[in-house]
This record gives structure tokens, sequence and C-alpha cells, in this order.
């Protein structure tokens, strides 16, 4: 039979797109970065290197200042032992100065006829050394500067006066004795000091 030229022809159909070609592993992993450390066993042992030593860092850091808490605590006991009598030698004090006088005052009066006085004066002055020989095992010292070098540190000067038979700056007289329990002044000695005469061109 004849085809009918007249017949449309059958249209064409397109042809499907071809499927773009694998990207090799190679291409893929220049293609995505990636840390070559991450989860590898050397990082981890770094991590822990680095975790270790800030651990034991922290652990002398700590031990330091327990130290420190440790020694600032027996400073503590140890002054609160050294200065316990502090107040109650200051306020014995004015005691010691009454058995001075009346010992020097007896002294002055002392008779070698009265027994009855010189017993008295030897009685003050036994007790004044006890007194003192008490307070020195406690670590109570007595300070009597006399001729000596003046200290701002343990004299306090409430006068000053011309004497070349000294050398300057030399405690001249000792109005009230000073005293120290071990080392800490209670009461300084209170003091007259010698200074150098003034000459003419200072007084000009």
């Amino acid at each position: 039979m004849a085809q009918d030229k007249n017949q449309p022809e059958a249209p064409e159909v397109p042809k499907a797109p071809e499927a773009p070609e694998a990207v090799e592993p190679a291409q893929q992993e220049l293609a995505e970065p990636s840390d070559e450390n991450a989860g590898s066993p050397d990082g981890q042992v770094e991590a822990l290197e680095r975790e270790v030593e800030t651990l034991r860092d922290q652990a002398l850091r700590a031990q330091a200042e327990i130290e420190n808490v440790r020694r600032r605590s027996a400073r503590d006991v140890e002054n609160a032992h050294k200065f316990a009598l502090e107040r109650f030698t200051a306020d014995l004090l004015p005691v010691i100065d009454s058995l001075e006088r009346a010992a020097q005052g007896a002294s002055k009066l002392k008779n070698g006829e009265d027994e009855r006085l010189s017993g008295l004066t030897e009685g003050v002055e036994l007790s004044l050394k006890l007194l003192h020989d008490s307070l020195a095992r406690v670590g109570v010292v007595q300070e009597d500067p006399e001729a000596a070098p003046f200290d701002p540190g343990l004299h306090e000067a409430v006068s000053v006066i011309e004497n070349d038979d000294v050398e300057p700056g030399t405690v001249l007289h000792v109005l009230q004795k000073g005293y120290t329990l071990n080392g800490r002044v209670v009461r300084a000695a209170t003091v007259i000091v010698a200074k150098a005469k003034s000459t003419k061109a200072d007084e000009v």
C-alpha cells in the first residue's frame, strides 16, 4: 500500500542530556578543605599535653597560695604569743616608775644608823629587781640610754641642749626610761639630747 504523502511525519524525540563525568576522588579532596590534625592521634596528644600543663600550673599556684597562708598564720600566732602582754606591760610601767622613784628617794635619805630606813630601801630595791627580772623573762627590756647615741626609734627627745663635752646627738639626760617587748617599743625613753654650740657665724 502506498504511503500517503499528505500524512505528517512523526516528530523527532530529543536526546537525553549526557550525565556529567564523576569527579575523581583526588579532585574532591582538593576541592574540600580539611584539617589534617583534626581527630588525628598526634592532635589529641598535643591537646592532652596542653591540658596537663594547665592543670600543673594551677596546682603549683594553689600550693604556693596554701604555703603563703600557712606562713601568715604561723606569723600571726607567733606575734600573738610574743605581744600578748603588751597592754599589761604598758599598764605595769607606772608601778615600776613609782618603785624606782621610791628607791632613789630612800637611797638619798639612807642613814647607816637607822636600820629601819636601810631595811626599807633594800626591800624596795629588791622588789624592783625581782620585777625587772620577771619582766625580762617574758621579753620586756628596759631602755636606759644615758650617754648613748639618740635613736628616734627608741627615744623621744623633749629638749636639745648645747654641749661640747659630748658628741652631738648624744643623750645627756633620761627623764623617763623606755621599755620594749620582744623588740617592739612599748614606751619610748624620754630624753634630753646634746647638740653642738652655735658659732658666731651661725648666729649671723
